[in-house]
């Protein structure tokens, strides 16, 4: 298809002459809601040219999408560039359809006539597809054999809306005439004629190969015709003009125009040269660093898993690499996966002020944080902001155009991330690319050319960990490179993470070993190695543990520290339990209302922004003694991760191990002179600090209800009981959390397998059943994901029950949760809550559980729900949500302290 040899084939026609007008320039591709005075209707032949040559101009043969294709497929560039434009002039075969043409009867009467006997109940992609399937490969036996194995590849190009073409049976006489099949033949035949490459490299593509390669494929059809619909680019023409003609002076240079427009191509990569490169504010690299900095690279996907102390630099170090790995040309790019919006929305503050030191000075590389919540700072360039389009014609049954599709697509910061150089966000976004939602396969194409970075690797439940790892094989078969990053990873968890990424390059799964800690564990195709390293002694700390036997035991340690003027952090695992302790505490006396703060994640957007921020303020590493002194800060799991806070005394309650040594490197995380400002070669005159934990006596089980009767909500949440039996029970021994000297030991002391005999009988029973649930999460995880060794098609998703929108597929099996957003009343309309100039839908969003939903819902005045029903029609984005106004008569159910939540209230 390519310019060039299309002049032999142009020779023999004279273009711009009278011509036969064939059949198939009767039927209409794509049309505008209303006309106009310009062309309301674009020609189906033409828009199926417009759709190949923006995929002509992403396939180009020196482009590292094409180079690594093809290389997959072993094929050359020019036959993948060649063929898979040919492919895309047939993605949309199933608007042949008269069922389809019915949508709009009346464009023109130059095209075809109204049909009632045809009934438009099935999508045109699955049409294309069956007639394809069913119908026209035996009229084109003569152009192709039945040895040319194309049918796969119809599959992929057909599924272009983000699934795959259903492969049912359906009545293709109750959707097509028989005039239709004989103009989408014709139309076959006719562009066959002019640009069919040869057949003959398809019987040498491996079968399984071309499974594992036809994900990005599909990826690459989806943004074509994306691209390849906005009329803005794509001016509508209805006047027939030959095919030939249209390909060379309007599809191809507009295509080209389309793919620059849409910066989608990586900027040019800086040269390493050490360090303060990223980060110049570093004058002397951790061990950590300095391994990442001088480690060999070799050709190839790599997986690089480092473990260290909460505040050693594993972040920057797994940035270093990072640029080595982009310098090198093993990526070109990075995704930042994280557990927690609020871990995401601190790795965004760090990156922002580096990542531009991973491309060439003079380039604009992109940043996008993976959810509806981002902020922007003034070096945000987001360069995947791609122009929504013009809407086009909405076709019925469910179904939307594709403009309209990818316009919500892209909307979405959370799915733009995987497209931009640099991405920062929840596991969640990347997670959905081995889940049948629509779209996964974008999802993978922006992730093929990237390192996966993820943080907190320890932090994931069973469920998630089993797609963690069938994400992990994926990447790895698709030639990508991951960084894993924990302070606390168990070796059965380890060598499960490495074993993943091995299999996904077909190598030998390795036998993990070294039990030293700190430690790195690099494997690639040509060795594994694990490497010991020091850590800084600014990070090297031993916390003293002390045992809180009841909660009411921590007011008088919270009251010492604020007399004391200290900063503290109580724990709770829970946000009914973290509400109870900001109210009790907030109650007392000796307790300044603006010296306390409650944190945790169900607030709505713009409200846990501000408190997020606020946070770090006064707890964060910049923060001063004015800031700190005497403040309170109440709660939950938000804190844990990721966040660089620094707290002089803390209180928890029993959690397992690896979230307890989390916990603890918030404890005095770095050291501090007399004003509080961090200098590491000060004197720190604070004194040895201490976490106290909130747990029962751990020799006095008597019953399974050991913890519950203390810690009820804590035992809902960490239902392995046994588990936190034996994480108390190594702490008392101990006393302490020593770090790094004592975290490999208290890690495996409660996650081995010997670990597991000395759980109390009384306890074995909640234990097993918590065992067993995890199996049943892992299981359903396996159930739920994609077989990507089945290829591009409906049977990936036999298991899973199918393919699905993505606001329903799950990633992750934690209590049912509801996407609510908040409006307060204006006269008989609704408004945000959040009071914002942009993004406010999003920023007035709250996660609400089910039960607390179905329980508010019921108390909405009927009212309200025709304006309910008004405001999701003329806002798209809400219209996965909930909507709740924040009326007087729903105050004391939606709160149980009565009045709303919020720190907007009016």
């Amino acid at each position: 298809m390519c310019p060039v040899s299309l002049q032999d084939e142009l020779a023999t026609i004279s273009l711009g002459q009278p011509v036969d007008i064939p059949r198939y320039f009767r039927y209409w591709g794509k049309a505008k809601p209303e006309s106009s005075q310009f062309a309301h209707y674009h020609l189906l032949p033409y828009h199926c040219l417009d759709v190949a040559a923006v995929g002509w101009h992403l396939l180009t043969t020196t482009q590292p999408l094409c180079l690594r294709l093809s290389a997959q497929l072993q094929v050359s560039p020019a036959w993948l560039q060649g063929f898979f434009s040919y492919c895309l002039i047939l993605h949309d075969l199933g608007k042949f359809a008269r069922a389809f043409q019915n949508l709009t009867p009346s464009l023109s009467s130059t095209l075809v006539p109204f049909a009632g006997q045809c009934v438009y109940n099935e999508r045109h992609d699955t049409l294309g597809f069956l007639l394809w399937k069913k119908t026209l490969v035996k009229k084109l036996i003569d152009i192709f054999p039945t040895t040319a194995k194309i049918e796969p590849w119809m599959e992929v190009v057909c599924g272009h809306h983000g699934q795959p073409p259903k492969r049912h049976v359906v009545n293709l006489s109750g959707h097509f005439l028989e005039e239709d099949e004989r103009a989408a033949e014709a139309f076959v035949r006719d562009v066959s004629q002019l640009w069919l490459p040869d057949l003959s490299p398809l019987k040498h593509i491996d079968k399984q190969t071309f499974r594992q390669v036809s994900w990005q494929l599909a990826g690459v059809a989806v943004v074509a015709d994306w691209l390849g619909s906005n009329q803005a680019t794509f001016n509508y023409v209805s006047e027939p003009m030959t095919l030939s003609d249209y390909w060379q002076r309007l599809a191809l240079p507009q295509g080209l125009t389309a793919v620059a427009e849409a910066p989608l191509i990586a900027p040019k990569p800086n040269v390493f040269n050490g360090i303060q490169q990223q980060f110049p504010s570093i004058d002397k690299p951790t061990p950590l660093q300095s391994y990442a900095e001088s480690v060999e690279l070799t050709d190839g996907p790599q997986l690089f898993l480092l473990e260290d102390v909460t505040g050693s630099g594993k972040t920057e170090a797994a940035m270093l690499l990072c640029q080595r790995l982009i310098c090198g040309g093993m990526a070109k790019g990075v995704y930042v996966a994280l557990p927690t919006m609020a871990t995401a929305n601190g790795m965004y503050e760090r990156l922002a002020a580096s990542y531009r030191a991973l491309y060439d000075p003079d380039s604009q590389p992109s940043l996008v944080l993976a959810h509806g919540a981002r902020h922007l700072s003034d070096g945000f360039v987001d360069s995947v902001a791609l122009p929504l389009q013009q809407g086009d014609f909405d076709y019925e049954s469910g179904e939307q155009s594709a403009s309209a599709y990818c316009n919500a697509w892209l909307a979405d910061s959370r799915k733009k991330a995987l497209l931009a150089d640099v991405g920062v966000g929840t596991i969640d976004q990347v997670l959905l690319a081995v889940l049948p939602a629509r779209h996964q396969s974008l999802r993978l194409l922006g992730l093929a050319d990237k390192v996966l970075l993820v943080d907190e690797v320890h932090a994931y439940d069973p469920y998630m960990r089993r797609l963690l790892t069938e994400l992990l094989e994926a990447h790895a078969r698709q030639g990508g490179s991951v960084i894993l990053l924990s302070a606390t990873v168990p070796e059965l968890l380890r060598q499960e993470l490495v074993a993943s990424f091995a299999k996904g390059r077909n190598g030998e799964i390795p036998r993990l070993t070294d039990q030293n800690y700190p430690l790195v564990t690099h494997w690639n195709s040509q060795y594994v190695a694990e490497v010991p390293v020091e850590t800084r002694p600014s990070v090297s700390r031993s916390v003293s543990v002390v045992r809180l036997a009841d909660e009411s035991l921590a007011m008088p340690i919270i009251e010492a520290a604020v007399l004391a003027g200290r900063c503290i952090c109580w724990i709770r695992n829970t946000v009914a339990d973290a509400r109870e302790a900001f109210a009790q505490v907030k109650s007392q006396s000796w307790m300044e209302p603006s010296a306390i703060t409650l944190f945790h994640s169900r607030f709505a957007m713009v409200d846990r922004q501000a408190i997020e921020k606020d946070v770090l303020s006064r707890f964060g590493r910049e923060s001063v003694t004015a800031e700190r002194t005497g403040q309170v800060l109440i709660a939950t799991q938000v804190v844990e991760q990721s966040l660089d806070l620094d707290f002089d005394d803390m209180i928890s309650d029993l959690a397992p191990i690896d979230l307890l040594i989390q916990r603890a490197g918030r404890l005095q995380r770095h050291n501090r002179d007399a004003s509080g400002r961090v200098d590491n070669r000060a004197h720190d005159p604070r004194a040895a600090p201490s976490m106290y934990i909130i747990a029962p006596d751990v020799d006095d089980v008597v019953n399974e209800s050991w913890l519950k009767q203390l810690l009820p909500g804590t035992q809902a949440v960490y239902s392995n009981v046994g588990h936190l039996w034996l994480t108390l029970n190594v702490l008392m021994r101990h006393n302490r959390i020593a770090m790094p000297d004592d975290v490999r030991h208290l890690i495996e002391s409660v996650y081995s397998d010997n670990a597991q005999e000395q759980i109390p009988e009384a306890l074995l029973l909640a234990t097993s059943l918590a065992l067993g649930a995890a199996k049943g999460e892992q299981g359903m995880a396996a159930l739920n994901s994609l077989r990507l060794d089945k290829g591009y098609t409906r049977n990936s998703a036999e298991s899973s029950g199918g393919w699905d929108e993505e606001v329903r597929i799950p990633t992750r099996l934690s209590a049912e949760s509801v996407c609510v957003v908040l409006v307060r009343p204006e006269g008989d309309g609704l408004k945000p809550y959040a009071i914002a100039e942009k993004h406010s839908w999003t920023l007035s969003q709250i996660s609400l559980p089910e039960h607390e939903w179905q329980r508010v819902c019921r108390k909405i005045p009927s009212h309200w729900e025709k304006a309910i029903e008004s405001l999701k029609t003329q806002m798209p984005e809400l219209k996965w949500a909930e909507v709740l106004p924040l009326t007087d008569e729903l105050q004391n159910c939606y709160s149980d302290k009565g009045g709303w939540a919020g720190m907007q209230n009016d």
